[in-house]
């Protein structure tokens, strides 16, 4: 299927890319189609809606710089998006790169995606160490040893 996206103009984009949102994201609860691409810079993606081009988020996997990233989450919550098994569950972050710099995720409200149906949801954790604003590089300069790379969990 072809879609009119933000970031590369129309592209031929694959059904199995589709992610569907019944409730839509916080803010956007009437848009409730997209496509996950992947971005040009790794590891990152951008959620494209399909209604609306200009409206474009940007993911990453929480996991790749909290490796201590939990998720509380009720089973009625995941049941809504026919999440059975958390295996299936890929977990993303949106990502917000204001202009003056310090690109920050959000832990607070992640979006969960069963990886069977590609359905997803986007749940607010009440854990208080997650916040709507994490610096990214600083999170990740404190949670990886010197010299080691960081490694995703199964997170994406």
């Amino acid at each position: 299927m072809k879609v009119n996206t933000k970031p590369y103009g129309v592209k031929d984009v694959d059904e199995r890319q589709k992610i569907t949102i019944p409730a839509g994201l916080f803010g956007y609860e009437h848009l409730k189609d997209y496509v996950m691409l992947d971005a040009e810079r790794q590891p990152f993606y951008y959620l494209q809606s399909i209604d609306t081009s200009a409206l474009c988020f940007i993911l990453v996997s929480p996991f790749l710089f909290r490796p201590d990233y939990e998720l509380n989450v009720s089973d009625d919550e995941l049941a809504e998006i026919g999440l059975t098994n958390q295996k299936n569950a890929l977990v993303f972050s949106i990502v917000t790169i204001p202009a003056e710099g310090n690109m920050t995720a959000n832990l607070q409200g992640p979006l969960i995606i069963n990886r069977d149906t590609r359905c997803g949801k986007q749940v607010i954790l009440s854990d208080s160490r997650w916040k709507v604003k994490h610096n990214i590089m600083e999170e990740l300069a404190a949670h990886s040893p010197a010299g080691n790379a960081v490694s995703s969990k199964d997170g994406v």
